[in-house]
């Protein structure tokens, strides 16, 4: 994304000292001596994740429980750490059972079995050690820098809210499927990234190719989750909630606000955020208050999202004549 360049007052007389008086550079300054963070909780969310994979293969123990129906295991040398064949889990991983012992997300235990913590714990969980590296590099490549921005708390808040909010959806169109995986809670952050250059657009420089780099990377992203086996309503929820939160939680002062302690007594401050911030935010909270909640009560009810939605299983699968699509309804 690009850099972010504070706007120049008008004024460069230094006898009135005015909030028009100082500088992009002088404003940047002490804009960005407030903002800056040491990021840790991105990667301790990488270090805990790689450890819930090794947990999962040491329970999985294929060499033990394998019955050899689909194949022997893969990469024996690793002993009990083995990955399932290939043809049971082509991802290098432990067993859908496994996964289901450890907290994987299945409409039936969350419904039927009361067990609403699964639409937690399956943000922990990966399918193989492919998909565990995949989402491990794009936690980092763009967890880290969120989080030197705006530090550990919103950007934890907004990795843990979207991975929930992503399991909510999954759950409600997806039954017959068990889902894992953390990319609930990245495109949250891709969401929030995305609300982000929208609140604070004032304060960057070549807004356009930011914004249309951003779009470009999310549509991607988005649009793989097209393809069959792919659990496309978890990042749809994931990214909404995410991008809802990006209002609440990553609005930046305005640069008046930013610079009153500069100012002389008896001058009149700014607001702290703009007009258009403060109604962002709280339409942004109400709707996602109502839609988490109207989710939950849907799914606890064991209504279908594909009865109030039709269309939806486009969202995640288009059949063509290379495949065909299972939507798990």
């Amino acid at each position: 994304m690009a850099r972010r360049d504070l706007e120049s007052g008008g004024g460069r007389t230094k006898n009135n000292r005015t909030e028009e008086n100082y500088t992009a550079h002088e404003s940047s300054n002490l804009y960005e001596a407030d903002t800056h963070w040491t990021s840790w909780l991105v990667p301790m969310f990488v270090v805990a994740n790689i450890a819930v994979f090794v947990v999962s293969m040491y329970i999985n123990n294929c060499p033990k429980n394998n019955l050899g129906l689909q194949g022997g295991c893969v990469a024996k040398f690793l002993g009990r750490f083995s990955f399932e064949p290939m043809q049971e889990n082509p991802l290098l991983g432990p067993s859908s059972s496994t996964l289901t012992k450890m907290g994987a997300l299945r409409w039936d235990n969350v419904v039927n079995g009361h067990q609403g913590w699964r639409l937690v714990t399956c943000i922990w969980l990966h399918a193989g050690i492919i998909h565990l590296l995949a989402n491990m590099l794009s936690l980092v490549f763009i967890g880290i820098r969120l989080e030197q921005q705006f530090g550990f708390v919103r950007i934890g808040v907004i990795y843990l809210v979207s991975g929930f909010g992503g399991s909510v959806l999954s759950c409600l169109f997806i039954r017959d499927h068990t889902s894992v995986g953390a990319s609930g809670a990245l495109f949250g952050l891709l969401g929030a990234m995305l609300s982000e250059l929208i609140t604070n657009w004032t304060i960057y420089s070549n807004k356009a190719m930011a914004l249309l780099t951003l779009l470009v990377i999310i549509v991607i992203n988005l649009g793989i989750g097209i393809l069959p086996h792919v659990d496309n309503f978890a990042h749809i929820g994931g990214f909404v909630v995410g991008f809802l939160l990006g209002f609440i939680l990553l609005p930046r002062p305005q640069f008046g606000w930013l610079e009153q302690r500069r100012l002389p007594a008896g001058v009149r401050l700014k607001s702290k955020y703009k007009a258009y911030q403060y109604v962002l935010w709280i339409v942004s909270l109400v709707l996602l208050a109502a839609g988490l909640a109207i989710a939950l009560v849907m799914l606890f009810r064991g209504e279908k999202g594909y009865d109030h939605c039709h269309w939806c299983r486009y969202l995640t699968c288009v059949p063509t004549s290379k495949w065909e699509c299972s939507n798990g309804s």
